[in-house]
């Protein structure tokens, strides 16, 4: 499940009456919480970025940025 500082909640999948594939979220004490299809589930996850890739992409911003410097215009004598 990718957890390993103990910040996202449990998730267990399970499959429906009619055979979709459901993603239950569980509470920190075990019990359910939320139960959507997978599909929704997994597009809400894939909206959102997590802090590691925000701060990634903020580092190549940065990177780019400091890339080139700009040359100087040369003086008439």
């Amino acid at each position: 499940m990718g957890n390993t500082k103990g910040t996202t909640m449990a998730r267990t999948t399970l499959k429906s009456r009619s055979g979709r594939k459901l993603y239950a979220k569980r509470s920190k004490t075990g019990q359910f919480e939320d139960i959507q299809t997978y599909s929704r589930a997994h597009g809400q996850d894939v909206k959102r970025s997590s802090a590691a890739e925000r701060a990634a992409a903020k580092k190549k911003a940065t990177k780019k940025k400091t890339g080139r410097k700009k040359a100087s215009k040369k003086r008439a004598s």
